[in-house]
């Protein structure tokens, strides 16, 4: 036999209104909507996670580095920026 528990819960101010929109577009009670909440949550969280879409990236030739040392960065500007000195 199937027992219910009576407990008491706090929502969110944004659950509780979706809840409330939910209730009043399906004319159904709160306990109604929060226990197919919760079967769907549960369901989601409790299932195997679904596989990911692998993605492929394409490597593309950048050619040779400008700048013999990226490390020192007013030698990076420099050349970025056009100056001639080094």
């Amino acid at each position: 036999m199937l027992r219910c528990m009576r407990t008491t819960l706090t929502l969110d101010d944004d659950v509780a209104a979706t809840l409330e929109r939910l209730r009043k577009g399906r004319d159904a009670s709160l306990r109604d909507l929060v226990n197919e909440a919760l079967r769907e949550g549960l369901k989601q969280m409790t299932g195997r996670p679904k596989r990911r879409a692998t993605i492929h990236t394409r490597a593309v030739a950048l050619g040779q580095c400008r700048v013999g040392n990226v490390d020192n960065v007013a030698d990076v500007l420099a050349v970025g920026e056009g100056e001639t000195f080094r």
